[in-house]
């Protein structure tokens, strides 16, 4: 990545997702729900793009499919490992970028990425790159968070205190289906949308809001930016505070998400 003009922001998130693990618990099921839109099936071959702690690529091997799985984070990768090990299935893990995906041209039937590939600071780049691999015929499929939902708002939220760099695109670009037609544009045909709700349970607004300062890659970043400036610190607590407990019901906060599934031409 030394051409790269975002290796910078890279290393921030490779650095900030390493924490993402705990998150896994409130991901594994919105992951079945993603490999059942995507029509997995046993025999094809899959990558999961941002796979996290492997998740999806986990319920895709246990469907049948033979998965590979591509993370920036070494540390993510090595749980993926692990999770594939316990449940017995074969998976490929490789460090790597969605930008520069290590792969030959046309060498999967399905393409993942469960609110992973969205992070990545080219959407161009990244679209191409998916596609790139993705057979003639094949399925790209993705899990998002709109931009007018909870998860969406709050990470407008994160970037009023910590604006992204110049020229990176905003992730939750990634759930509004107007800009995701325009990305795929005519490489692709059959575009179907659906929406669900990821639950994250908590016992108040606090116990949600230390939960991602822990983990949540962008959430990290911000609290070691301000780790010498309290007050900023304080400002975006009491702000976030008070916008998660307009979704916070029943010891839980309803995150809404849009899947997308495409054919490449």
């Amino acid at each position: 990545m030394s051409n790269d003009p975002f290796a910078q922001l890279k290393a921030i998130q490779r650095e900030g997702w390493s924490l993402f693990a705990p998150l896994e618990a409130v991901t594994t099921t919105t992951a079945a729900v993603l490999v059942k839109h995507a029509c997995i099936r046993a025999n094809q071959v899959v990558l999961d793009v941002g796979c996290g702690t492997g998740v999806g690529a986990v319920t895709a091997a246990r469907v049948g499919a033979k998965v590979c799985a591509l993370d920036l984070s070494p540390v993510l990768i090595e749980h993926g490992r692990q999770h594939a090990a316990l449940a017995g299935v074969e998976i490929d893990f490789t460090e790597g970028d969605v930008e520069a995906l290590p792969y030959g041209d046309s060498t999967f039937d399905v393409v993942i990425s469960q609110f992973g590939h969205m992070f990545a600071p080219r959407p161009d780049v990244t679209t191409a790159e998916m596609l790139r691999v993705l057979k003639p015929g094949g399925t790209l499929a993705f899990s998002t968070w709109p931009p007018e939902h909870y998860v969406g708002q709050m990470f407008a939220l994160v970037g009023k205190f910590v604006p992204p760099p110049p020229g990176a695109a905003a992730p939750p670009q990634w759930g509004d289906p107007n800009i995701i037609r325009q990305r795929l544009g005519d490489a692709v045909t059959d575009i179907v949308f659906d929406r669900s709700v990821m639950v994250f349970p908590a016992l108040s607004p606090q116990h949600y809001r230390k939960g991602i300062e822990e983990t949540l890659g962008p959430v990290v970043k911000l609290v070691a930016t301000f780790q010498d400036e309290p007050a900023k610190l304080a400002a975006f607590r009491a702000e976030l505070d008070s916008f998660v407990s307009r979704y916070f019901e029943n010891n839980m906060v309803r995150q809404h998400y849009l899947m997308t599934r495409a054919t490449k031409k």
